[in-house]
């Protein structure tokens, strides 16, 4: 076996594996264990606590049904949040809308963000945007302190572990409700639906309870685990399937599409099932 291999566990059974060029950067962050590697198969990839966040190879698939399904729903963005993120990944997305006047990054984890900058300059170019302001504290209590503040809440967290565990609460939800304006919206990373069933469906009867517009829908990220990747939407207002198309702007794509927009949510039936199960059964 040829070179030093990284292997994430990404459940007690499943493991993903990738050789290793070299370590870009290690270090212990007030928060969290953090590393830079090059390797051969997606280039440079961002690793927190040994759990790999994002590569170059593959973080558009991400960053863009993240950050494009909620600012197209909503026809005329002009304020944006989002909670962690601390790559640059999203806000280099939300940047491309020319509508957007002010983008908040909270990001607990300023070691994130200079990383990013030094070793992922690709991913958090966006950063640098006369619009954008990033702010180092806790995503969960700059929440709770607003109101009526945000036209799109984007929720860029890790796992549900640790100090992300209240960024999957019913709480939480309710205080983007508040904080977003009377027309918001808000999508979170849900995490996988094949490892991940019983939290989706659980997020997704929260936000029902909270939202008038709850939808689920789906992507590619072939480094997470599983490879089928889950976003949870809120609407106060606009539907996600009835976009207007022709008044949204055209901005610059790697994965993201009109169409793949419309399909991400024709969710597989696999899917609907745990959705509509009773909360006691298993998947």
């Amino acid at each position: 076996m040829r070179g030093i291999w990284f292997s994430e566990l990404q459940t007690p059974d499943l493991a993903i594996s990738v050789r290793l060029n070299q370590t870009l950067h290690h270090e212990k962050t007030p928060y969290q264990e953090l590393a830079v590697v090059d390797t051969e198969a997606y280039g440079r990839m961002l690793l927190l606590d040994n759990i790999i966040q994002t590569t170059v190879k593959d973080e558009f698939f991400y960053h863009e049904m993240i950050a494009h399904v909620p600012l197209n729903t909503h026809p005329n963005p002009r304020t944006a949040l989002i909670i962690g993120g601390g790559d640059g990944g999203v806000v280099r997305e939300i940047v491309k809308h020319p509508s957007i006047e002010k983008v908040t990054l909270v990001e607990i984890d300023a070691r994130v963000v200079a990383n990013a900058r030094e070793y992922l300059p690709e991913i958090a170019c966006g950063l640098d945007d006369a619009r954008v302001e990033i702010r180092f504290e806790d995503g969960i209590e700059h929440v709770r302190q607003r109101e009526n503040t945000y036209d799109v809440i984007i929720v860029d967290s890790t796992d549900p572990i640790g100090p992300a565990v209240g960024l999957f609460s019913a709480e939480f939800y309710r205080n983007v409700y508040r904080a977003l304006k009377a027309d918001g919206v808000f999508v979170a990373q849900t995490e996988s639906p094949i490892f991940n069933s019983r939290l989706i469906r659980r997020i997704q009867r929260d936000l029902k309870e909270i939202f008038p517009i709850a939808r689920l829908y789906l992507t590619t990220v072939p480094t997470y685990p599983g490879g089928l990747w889950a976003f949870s939407l809120g609407s106060k207002k606009y539907d996600p399937l009835e976009v207007d198309w022709r008044q949204a702007p055209q901005v610059a794509t790697r994965y993201y599409t009109p169409a793949i927009h419309q399909a991400a949510f024709s969710l597989p039936p696999f899917v609907q099932e745990f959705l509509e199960a009773p909360e006691e059964e298993e998947f």
